[in-house]
C-alpha cells in the first residue's frame, strides 16, 4: 500500500549565480560516535486529551501491535493526532479520535492560550488517500538566503503575507499561517499522550523525515498562494561562514518574515553560535566561527558515521525516546536557542517570554525564519548521505512505512510515508550548491602538551553518582583495553559512555566533555583535538508521567579518533572534563564507563 514516488520529472540544469563547491573529503579518518539511548517501557497507553469537556481523558489501552503500517500522526490544519511508532505484535492500534486533541502546554510554562487543534476532521481516516508526487517540468531550486536578490525577497514576502491573509478570512483554513505553524506545536507540545507520555517528533529517527514533508507541503503551498509552482523556500546557511549571521532580508522591519518576537541580540550581522546554549560567549567573531565549523566536522563526519547516529534511535511503540541523531542535537538546537527571545524577559505587552518564538517548539512555527533553518537541517541530510562510507538511509522497515498526515496546495488531505521523502529530487526540489568548509575542519591543534598526570585526579568511582554539576569536573578512568590494534578498531569503537543523565526537559541544558585535560581548560576554544563532543537539551514537552518532567538518557561518545589524535592509544587510564554552559545545576549523573562497543 505504500504510495511511489510517480512524478514523470526533467530534471534540469541548474544556473545560479552561487558558488559551486568541489571540496573533497578525502580519506575520512576512523569516526567518532555520538549516541543518546532513552528510558524504555514495555506497556504501551495511548491517552487523547479532551479539549472542551473539562478534564476527562479517553484512554486506549493495548500491550499488543503489529509489524504493519501504522499511521505515526497527523499534520497540517491541526498537528498531532496519532504518532504510533511500531513494535512486534499482532494488533493494530486503533486512531484516536481526531476531535479529542487536546490543549498543548508551554514548555515550562502554561498551556498554550489557543488550540493547535483542528476543526472536524473526516470520519473514515481511512478513505483519505496516500499523496502521489505531481508531475514536473523541473525541479524548484532552493537558494541560500544569504545570496537571494530583491526580486526573490519581494515574492518570499508577498507569499508569506498571502498566507498570513488567510488567517484573517478563515481561521480554520489548514493553508493559513498560524495553523501551518500549528502542525509544529501539536505534534512537539504534547496534545496527545502516548504510553504515558506525551507525542514528541524529535529526539528520535522521525526528526528528519517529518521535517522533510513539512516542509515540502508548505513551499508548495507558499507557490500556490503566489501562482509560482517553481517557488522554493531559502534554506539558512549557517554551515559556512557566510551564512553564520541571521539573513538579512529577516532582519527588515515591517516586512512579513520579520518577527518582533525573535531575540533582538541576534540583528544587524551578529556572528551565531551553532553551539548556543543561551548566554552570549565571551570570544572574537573568528573564534565563534571556528567553533562553529569544528561543531559542524563532529556532528556530520565525526559523531555520525551510521545511519542510527545520524538520524536518532528508533521511536519504539509507547516509548518517547530521547535520541536525537547528532544535527538535531547540534546545531538544529542550539539555532533555536540562539534565535528565540531571552526567556524571561518581558515583551512590550508585559507577556513573559518563554523563549519565543525560535526558542520553544510550541511557537517556533510562528517565525517564518524556522523553515528556513529547517531547509538547512534538510539540506545536512544530502549532505551527509554524500559523504560516503555507511552514511546512507535508514532499511528498517520500521522508519521506512512510519507515516504523516498533511493537507497539500488545494487543501486535500493527504497520508505520507517515509519511505517517499529519502530524495529530495525525486520530491521535486533541490539546494542550489554552497561549499562546504567544515568537511575538512578536523580539529588538531592541542590544548595541552603531554599527558595529563592522572594520579592527581580523583577517580570516576569517587566522583559519581553526581548529584549537580554546577562546575567543571576532572576525574580519571580506566579503559578496558589499550594498545587496540587497527583491526580490534575496526570491530569496536571505544564508547566514553554517561549513564542516566537526568535533568528537567523544560530548561536549557548544555555541557562540554574534553579528554586529556583539567578543569581549567578553555572551553570557549572548541577547536581543540581534546573537544570530544556536547549534550544539549531544548525546553520541549515530553513527561514520563503527569508531573514528571525529568529527563533520562545515556550519552555517549567514541573516543578511539580521539584517542589516536592526542596520542592516548597506549594509556591505560585518561583524564576525562565536562564543564557546564547552562544548567549544570540541575544535572545529575549516575555513572560513568568506558565499553568496547560495535557501530
Amino acid at each position: 500500500m505504500a504510495s511511489v514516488c510517480n512524478s514523470s520529472s526533467t530534471t534540469t540544469t541548474l544556473k545560479t549565480p552561487f558558488i559551486s563547491s568541489n571540496t573533497s573529503l578525502g580519506s575520512t579518518p576512523k569516526p567518532s560516535q555520538l549516541f543518546l539511548h532513552g528510558k524504555r517501557n514495555k506497556t504501551f497507553k495511548v491517552s487523547c486529551k479532551v479539549s472542551n469537556s473539562g478534564d476527562q481523558n479517553q484512554n486506549i489501552e493495548t500491550n499488543s501491535v503489529d509489524r504493519r503500517n501504522v499511521l505515526l500522526g497527523l499534520g497540517g490544519l491541526y498537528g498531532v493526532a496519532n504518532a504510533i511508532p511500531l513494535a512486534a505484535s499482532a494488533t493494530p492500534i486503533p486512531s484516536p479520535d481526531l476531535k479529542t486533541c487536546g490543549r498543548a502546554t508551554i514548555s515550562d510554562g502554561p498551556l498554550v492560550p489557543y488550540t493547535c487543534c483542528p476543526p472536524p476532521m473526516p470520519t473514515n481516516f481511512d478513505t483519505i488517500p496516500y499523496y502521489k508526487f505531481p508531475s514536473m517540468t523541473k525541479l524548484r531550486i532552493r537558494p541560500p538566503a544569504h545570496a537571494v536578490d530583491e526580486e526573490y525577497i519581494a515574492k518570499y514576502n508577498l507569499a508569506i503575507s498571502r498566507m498570513k491573509d488567510l488567517d484573517k478570512t478563515d481561521p480554520l483554513n489548514p493553508l493559513g499561517f498560524k495553523q501551518q505553524a500549528n502542525i509544529h506545536c501539536a505534534y512537539c507540545n504534547g496534545a496527545y499522550i502516548i504510553g504515558g507520555k506525551e507525542l514528541q517528533v524529535h529526539n528520535s529517527w522521525l526528526f528528519f523525515p517529518f521535517h522533510r514533508w513539512y516542509l515540502y507541503f508548505y513551499e508548495r503551498i507558499l507557490g500556490k498562494l503566489i501562482d509560482d509552482p517553481t517557488f522554493a523556500l531559502p534554506y539558512w546557511n549557517w554551515d559556512h561562514p557566510k551564512g553564520m549571521r541571521l539573513p538579512p532580508m529577516f532582519d527588515r522591519e515591517g516586512t512579513s518574515i520579520y518577527d518582533e518576537r525573535r531575540n533582538q541580540q541576534v540583528r544587524n550581522g551578529t556572528v551565531m553560535d551553532l553551539g548556543s546554549f543561551g548566554d552570549k560567549v565571551q570570544t572574537t567573531q573568528l573564534q565563534l566561527m571556528s567553533n562553529n565549523l569544528t561543531l559542524m566536522y563532529r556532528q556530520m563526519v565525526t559523531n555520525a558515521p551510521c545511519p542510527l547516529l545520524f538520524f536518532g534511535a528508533p521511536y519504539v511503540l509507547g516509548n518517547n525516546v530521547e535520541a536525537p541523531g547528532t544535527i538535531e542535537n547540534i546545531p538544529h538546537i542550539p539555532v533555536h536557542i540562539w534565535a528565540g527571545t531571552v526567556r524571561g524577559s518581558t515583551f512590550p505587552n508585559g507577556d513573559t517570554s518563554y523563549g519565543e518564538d525560535m526558542g520553544n517548539f510550541y511557537s517556533a512555527g510562528l517565525d517564518p525564519v524556522f523553515y528556513c533553518h529547517h531547509g538547512n537541517v534538510d539540506r545536512m541530510w544530502n549532505e551527509w548521505k554524500a559523504i560516503g562510507g555507511k552514511r546512507r538511509d535508514l532499511s528498517e522497515k520500521d522508519w521506512l512505512n512510519s507515516e504523516f498526515f498533511f493537507y497539500d496546495e488545494n487543501k486535500k488531505p493527504y497520508r505520507v510515508k517515509v519511505r517517499d521523502c529519502l530524495d529530495a529530487k525525486k520530491m521535486g526540489y533541490d539546494y542550489a550548491p554552497m561549499p562546504t568548509p567544515w568537511r575538512n575542519f578536523k580539529p588538531k591543534t592541542k590544548a595541552s602538551v603531554g599527558k595529563v598526570n592522572t594520579t592527581t585526579l580523583p577517580p570516576v568511582n569517587k566522583v559519581f553518582p553526581l548529584t549537580k554539576m554546577d562546575k567543571a569536573i576532572s576525574f580519571s578512568i580506566n579503559r578496558p583495553a589499550s594498545s587496540r590494534t587497527q583491526q580490534e578498531k575496526n570491530e569496536q569503537e571505544e564508547m566514553l559512555t554517561f549513564d542516566n543523565i537526568k535533568y528537567d526537559n523544560r530548561g536549557y541544558i548544555r555541557f562540554d566533555v574534553f579528554l586529556n585535560v583539567d578543569n581549567n581548560v578553555n572551553a570557549n576554544e572548541l577547536d581543540k583535538a581534546e573537544f570530544a563532543g556536547s549534550y544539549t537539551s531544548l525546553p520541549h514537552v515530553h513527561r514520563v508521567g503527569e508531573n514528571d518532567h525529568t529527563a533520562t538518557v545515556t550519552f555517549q561518545l567514541a573516543i578511539t579518533e580521539l584517542l589516536e589524535d592526542i596520542g592516548l592509544e597506549d594509556e591505560e587510564t585518561i583524564a576525562v572534563t565536562l564543564v557546564p554552559k547552562k544548567g549544570g545545576e540541575g544535572i545529575s549523573i549516575e555513572n560513568v564507563e568506558i565499553k568496547l562497543l560495535d557501530c
